[in-house]
C-alpha cells in the first residue's frame, strides 16, 4: 500500500534543532516501539512539506529533510512581542505562564518570557519561530482509515480513541 490520501501513517522519527548540526537539540522523538501517527491528507496532523514527500511513499522509506521556518514554525513575527502592565494580568503570572487572548478571528497563546519593572513581555511566536527543524523518520506502516477516522480528521487507536502520539 502506498501513502495516499485517506491513509493512516505509522512513523518513526526525531525532530531536532537544525541551527548546528554538532548541538542539535531534540525536540520530540517516536521510536518503533512507541510510534506516531497521523491521517494524511491535509488533516494537518504533520507539516505539510513532510506530508508532501511522503505523498506515494511505501512502507519502510526513510526520510530525512530540513524545514526552514516557513515549513515548520513559522517566521518569527515582532508584532506578536508585547508588553503588558503586570496590574493588567492574573496574579499569578510568572515566566512561562501561557495567557490565550482573541487577536481579531484568533486566538493567540501569549507566553510571559520576561519580567522586569512591574511590565511583563508577552510572545505569542510559537518557541521555535524563525527556526529550522530537521525531521528524520520511517514509515514503519501504512493502512487504509476508517470512515470515522476521516470524519474526525485523524486516526484512532485499536481502543477507538485518538493516539497519544
Amino acid at each position: 500500500m502506498k501513502i495516499a490520501r485517506n491513509t493512516v501513517v505509522t512513523l518513526s522519527y526525531r525532530l531536532t534543532t537544525s541551527d548546528d548540526a554538532a548541538n542539535d537539540e531534540l525536540l520530540e522523538e517516536a521510536t518503533p516501539e512507541s510510534p506516531a501517527h497521523y491521517l494524511h491528507g491535509g488533516y494537518d496532523g504533520i507539516f505539510s512539506a513532510v506530508e508532501d514527500r511522503l505523498e506515494g511513499a511505501e512502507a519502510g522509506v526513510s526520510l530525512d529533510m530540513t524545514l526552514p521556518p516557513e515549513d515548520a514554525f513559522g517566521h518569527f513575527e515582532e508584532e506578536l512581542v508585547k508588553l503588558e502592565k503586570l496590574e493588567n494580568l492574573p496574579e499569578d503570572v510568572e515566566l512561562g505562564t501561557q495567557l490565550e487572548a482573541e487577536v481579531g478571528d484568533a486566538i493567540v497563546i501569549y507566553t510571559v518570557t520576561d519580567i522586569a519593572e512591574g511590565v511583563a513581555v508577552l510572545d505569542g511566536n510559537h518557541p521555535l519561530a524563525g527556526r529550522a527543524v530537521r525531521v528524520s523518520l520511517r514509515v514503519e506502516g501504512i493502512r487504509a482509515a476508517t470512515a470515522e477516522e476521516i470524519e474526525h480528521g485523524h486516526p484512532h487507536g485499536p481502543e477507538g480513541h485518538a493516539y497519544e502520539h
